[in-house]
């Protein structure tokens, strides 16, 4: 059923977003179809093309609904006639036409991101409307409270609905202009399922399958843009890794430690091929960059065999572009790695100094590493600790704990 849910999710939610216009409406009647199919599949099977059933019965629910309002005569009309139009020879599941699924999820992409709303009510939208999560779930990995991401969602849809933002992809000269705040929209996406902020599991597959499928979409649409394309690259580079990132347990294995054999060659050889066409326009991007960069740690058979100072100077352009303190925090890793822990430890002190990172964890993290590779244990071990109280993932913690327990006992041994 989890599977079901997110393959077709998106799809339901944006078919009737665009048929009733009423975003609440559809969330709900995309609810009750998979709260259906969780009571009745068990006892009568799975149907034989359960996206088809799901969409029908949300279709009904949403019928149902506006008949109780005149005012929503047209949209029951429109509802009728499409499921008349898809309905099977059977009478009971509709031929899904799965061509025309892209563009409804993309409407609903570039509608969650339009300029008018802040970038975080892009994101949390995006988040709920194409992926299903539950309003704790974006609070999460929002680190709010769930009411003020209740709120926040609501304040969005009555802002599209207020100033009339168009269920649409924008006309092609309003598309430069557009694209940048869905890219990051799609790159945040995959980032929570990459690097979960907060749960049990590190990975949340989900996210980073939707996030991957909308991109190439995106991709597709746009063939002229290269960011779109070195977007898709760099989801597909770390997308190839995900295996190899969790033990059995679970647990955090760090990409030094990893076991290269289990990266998945295919989609390394579509991410490379994705780079290389949006290089050759000759247009770099941020996107582009964190591609190359991934491509660097993809072309290494061993983790030693590691280009660290084309990384390093990647990392460099990166930051510059963006001006980025978490950019900075990668380059003084790549920095480290490739000129020794006190030149990343260097970059370090400028970032603290900063304060820009306050509370990120991955900020005394690294610092740690550094400590614990310059044998300074016991600074090190407060250092992880920092690190383990903000971490916000089971996985990060107990690989944080494990490591401060081993620069704990070789402080003791030295002693």
């Amino acid at each position: 059923m989890a599977d079901v849910f997110r393959q077709e999710w998106g799809r339901i939610t944006a078919a009737l977003i665009h048929q009733t216009g009423d975003w609440d409406l559809a969330e709900e009647c995309a609810q009750d179809a998979f709260a259906q199919a969780l009571r009745r599949w068990p006892r009568d099977g799975v149907p034989n093309r359960p996206g088809a059933w799901l969409m029908t019965v949300a279709r009904n629910a949403a019928i149902d609904r506006l008949r109780r309002s005149s005012t929503y005569r047209a949209k029951v009309e429109e509802l009728a006639v499409m499921e008349t139009r898809e309905t099977g020879t059977d009478g009971r599941e509709p031929d899904a036409d799965d061509g025309a699924v892209p563009d409804e999820r993309l409407r609903l992409i570039f509608t969650c991101c339009h300029p008018a709303l802040a970038m975080e009510a892009r994101v949390a939208l995006t988040l709920r409307t194409l992926t299903g999560l539950s309003t704790a779930e974006i609070a999460r990995a929002f680190l709010v409270p769930e009411a003020t991401m209740a709120k926040r969602l609501t304040r969005a849809k009555h802002k599209i609905a207020n100033a009339r933002i168009p269920y649409r992809v924008p006309p092609a000269d309003a598309l430069p202009e557009r694209v940048p705040g869905v890219l990051a929209v799609l790159y945040l996406v995959f980032n929570e399922g990459y690097s979960a902020s907060a749960g049990e599991n590190l990975i949340r597959r989900d996210l980073c399958d939707q996030a991957v499928a909308l991109a190439q979409v995106l991709a597709e649409l746009l063939p002229g843009e290269p960011e779109a394309k070195g977007l898709l690259a760099l989801m597909l580079y770390q997308r190839s890794r995900q295996t190899a990132r969790v033990n059995d347990r679970g647990d955090l294995v760090t990409l030094e430690e990893q076991d290269r054999g289990r990266w998945d060659q295919v989609q390394i050889g579509l991410a490379r091929g994705h780079l290389e066409e949006a290089l050759a326009a000759r247009r770099p991007g941020q996107y582009q960059l964190q591609a190359a960069i991934a491509g660097c740690h993809a072309a290494a058979p061993t983790a030693q065999a590691t280009d660290w100072p084309r990384i390093a100077r990647l990392y460099q352009y990166l930051a510059d572009m963006t001006g980025s303190p978490v950019i900075e925090l990668n380059r003084a890793v790549a920095v480290a790695m490739a000129d020794g822990p006190a030149a990343g430890l260097a970059i370090l002190r400028r970032l603290e100094a900063d304060d820009a990172l306050a509370g990120y964890y991955l900020l005394p993290a690294t610092r740690a590493d550094f400590l614990r590779r310059l044998g300074r244990n016991e600074e090190a071990a407060s250092a992880y600790e920092e690190a383990a109280a903000l971490a916000g993932t089971g996985p990060e913690r107990r690989f944080l704990n494990a490591r401060l327990a081993e620069v704990r006992s070789q402080g003791q041994q030295r002693g």
